[in-house]
């Protein structure tokens, strides 16, 4: 993956340099300008809309600043959380073995433990003191003593007895109990080929996942919201303060340019630039992390550009009413934090208590990521996405209205 990485950002540079070199060798040329066609006033006023649009992307491009937070800080927590949700996904114990028995069955019983695939056996640990220490820190789930009359065979018997004991500390409780249960599943396989016996009851575990979709392409939809939710409030609330101190909206309020106008070409140069880096993580995506989705293109995107411009609302409405950075900046976090946290984008909602669920369904984010994961990962049509829509469309109309209310020219 680093390579990769390296090899993506040296592509861009190589890019960056060859263009530059092709500019120079190729001066622009000035080409004779044709009379336009009179536009009606209608025209006009979508005219200035077009002509702040191109304004916006211009300045997008021109900024590294931006340029970073729009493309490249979304693919940091997509290389993260892809880094995390990729690879190996069977569960693993970090666990000692202290074996106190000198029985074959014993030192074959190790044997076996060593080669699970869900024990990672520290083979440099012999003593409990070793064990107790590195517990205490969190570097072993466990710790497996087998002792001294392990894998004796019991007078009257034929076959090895013995009972092993896993010790923990209350930090790692969780995972020894799971471990017990592990290491109780194999010691019963051994008791059934010991003493021959049948078990009339068991249990087995079918994969019902028939599109075969990974953790990560669950995950995936969580950071698309994390991503739209920073194009669309961090852009307007570092933009609009900026351009008041210098006095650029205040002489653009001595024009005939209208509030909805200029909003209009706001929401297109997000929608273009929200866009264009969400199709850069989905390349990344599915080139890196091999990441499936079930749903129709076409569809998702349209609920993005949706997506977009919604969240965009509560950005222009921060970044509109706000006089300078002072006051922007502690109003967005407290807008922010809370549909990062709990709308699901880093961690399913599902895990929050019931109550606190109702109420985070209708945060403006919490639709978005849901949506989006319907149709990304259930295949699902925007038809069947009315209860989505729905609330999007009730916050589209309520950060707009206060977008327009509080809007502030200087």
């Amino acid at each position: 993956m680093p390579n990769v990485i390296v090899a993506i950002v040296i592509a861009f540079i190589a890019a960056r340099i060859g263009w530059r070199l092709y500019r120079r060798g190729h001066p622009a040329v000035d080409k004779p300008v044709k009379p336009l066609k009179p536009l009606s006033p209608t025209q006009k006023k979508f005219y200035t809309v077009w002509v702040f649009f191109a304004v916006n992307i211009k300045r997008l491009f021109r900024d590294r600043l931006a340029l970073f937070f729009t493309f490249l800080f979304p693919l940091i927590f997509l290389f993260v959380f892809g880094g995390l949700n990729s690879g190996n996904k069977s569960v693993t114990f970090s666990v000692a073995i202290i074996n106190e028995s000198h029985t074959p069955f014993a030192k074959q019983f190790v044997q076996q433990l060593e080669k699970q695939k869900a024990l990672k056996v520290d083979k440099t640990i012999t003593t409990f003191a070793a064990a107790n220490e590195k517990m205490s820190r969190s570097e072993l789930d466990a710790t497996i003593e087998l002792p001294a009359s392990f894998g004796d065979v019991k007078p009257g018997t034929t076959y090895p007895s013995g009972q092993a004991v896993v010790h923990y500390t209350n930090n790692n409780q969780s995972a020894a109990q799971t471990l017990t249960t592990v290491l109780q599943a194999e010691l019963q396989g051994i008791n059934v080929r010991l003493t021959h016996s049948e078990q009339p009851l068991s249990v087995v575990s079918k994969q019902k996942n028939e599109r075969s979709l990974s953790a990560f392409d669950y995950t995936f939809t969580g950071l698309l919201g994390f991503s739209i939710l920073g194009a669309g409030i961090f852009g307007p609330i570092n933009i609009f303060p900026e351009l008041k101190k210098m006095g650029i909206l205040r002489r653009l309020h001595t024009t005939p340019l209208r509030v909805w106008q200029y909003f209009l070409s706001v929401m297109f140069g997000n929608a273009v630039s929200g866009l264009m880096s969400i199709a850069v993580m989905f390349i990344v995506a599915i080139a890196l992390f091999h990441l499936k989705v079930v749903g129709n293109y076409f569809e998702l995107g349209l609920f993005l550009v949706f997506s977009i411009i919604l969240i965009l609302g509560i950005g222009l409405a921060i970044g509109g009413w706000a006089s300078n950075e002072r006051q922007a900046a502690p109003l967005a976090n407290i807008v922010v934090f809370p549909m990062m946290f709990l709308s699901g984008t880093f961690f399913p909602r599902y895990v929050m208590p019931h109550w606190l669920q109702s109420i985070t369904g209708f945060l403006p984010l919490t639709p978005v990521i849901d949506g989006a994961r319907l149709i990304a990962t259930e295949g699902q049509h925007l038809t069947q996405l009315g209860p989505q829509l729905g609330v999007m469309a009730v916050w589209l109309v309520i950060v707009y209205a206060i977008a327009f209310r509080v809007f502030r020219w200087e």
